[in-house]
């Protein structure tokens, strides 16, 4: 008999799971944005957008922009909902994107650097960077460096950078940035991630005082194509989805840093489930984050490309080995703010 129970309790666990997965959800999406800042007349723009305000979608396959733009217009009403084309693998593509986006609007309230790839096979953007962290980081570097005088202008303002809770396993390998040395798709993405925190903590500390705010987010487990270029990943998404976060659950983190009011005095903070959250001790990322932006200048090359010696990276050094400097530009009225 007990036998026969288990045996039933068995079969029945399937259909269990499957009825109570928006409960089980529920309970661990406690991060919930309660704000109800209206945004009549404010400019957004949110990255890798295949998945009130005037939003553009930047992202890199248009005709799927397209039809997200369609749907968001159809569930909120808001008709102003524009898609453009943004691919953060080539510097050009950013580039263009930036000077049609400026030529186009004359404010900019909201930055939301969201796109990514992750555990890709080794390859490389159009501009010869690791594809990890040239599309997650140094694309989305190139791209606030554009459109940070625009900020600033329309202050107060905010940038969100997405990371994840993987950044606990990254590391800055100065001496093996493209992956060339020795790469694992995994530990590449985790690596971006932590630059997206690194970046996050330096900009917060360099825009003190000029309006605009910073914070980097990790929005949880998230049903998406994010693991599409994993077989293995794609298959613990598919066991564990009772678990999984929906789209507007992952959101939420991001949209509390983007709209909460007063949230000012974290700027530079990291959350999850809104709330702040830890990242490394505050003495390591403040050396860590002055190098990595250091790097993300001379890689990146926000004006143009740098005359600093790129193969000076191939060399055995620490954070702490590399001097500090800003952005370097023919411009006085744009570029980061000097340290």
């Amino acid at each position: 008999m007990v036998e026969l129970l288990l045996l039933l309790l068995l079969l029945l666990l399937p259909f269990l799971l499957y009825m109570a997965a928006p409960q089980i959800r529920k309970m661990l999406s406690s991060g919930v944005c309660t704000s109800t800042v209206q945004l009549p007349g404010k400019v957004v723009v949110v990255t890798g957008a295949n998945t009130g305000a005037r939003v553009y979608l930047a992202c890199r396959d248009v005709e799927k922009g397209e039809l997200v733009a369609k749907e968001i217009q159809t569930t909120t009403g808001n008709q102003q909902v524009l898609v453009r084309k943004l691919d953060l693998s080539d510097t050009k593509s950013i580039r263009a994107f930036a000077k049609g986006f400026l030529a186009e609007e004359k404010h900019l309230h909201i930055l939301i650097n969201n796109a990514g790839v992750m555990m890709c096979p080794y390859s490389k953007t159009a501009d010869g960077f690791e594809m990890h962290i040239g599309v997650n980081h140094l694309g989305h570097f190139l791209l606030t460096h554009l459109l940070l005088e625009k900020l600033k202008e329309s202050a107060p303002s905010r940038i969100v950078n997405v990371s994840s809770l993987a950044h606990h396993l990254g590391r800055i390998h100065f001496h093996n940035l493209q992956g060339e040395k020795f790469y694992n798709a995994g530990l590449a993405y985790c690596h971006s991630k932590l630059a997206n925190i690194l970046f996050t903590q330096e900009l917060a500390r360099r825009l003190k005082g000029s309006g605009v705010t910073t914070y980097s987010v990790h929005p949880g487990t998230v049903q998406s194509e994010l693991v599409r270029h994993s077989s293995f990943m794609r298959w613990m998404w598919w066991l564990f989805s009772f678990f999984i976060k929906t789209p507007q659950q992952g959101a939420q983190t991001s949209l509390h840093c983007a709209l909460t009011e007063g949230l000012e005095i974290l700027s530079g903070n990291h959350f999850s489930d809104c709330h702040v959250t830890w990242v490394l001790p505050n003495k390591l990322v403040m050396r860590h984050s002055k190098a990595a932006v250091t790097s993300s200048c001379d890689l990146a090359g926000p004006h143009q490309w740098t005359k600093q010696a790129v193969a000076s990276w191939t060399q055995e050094k620490t954070a702490a080995d590399y001097t500090v400097t800003s952005c370097q530009s023919d411009s006085s009225s744009s570029g980061f703010p000097n340290l």
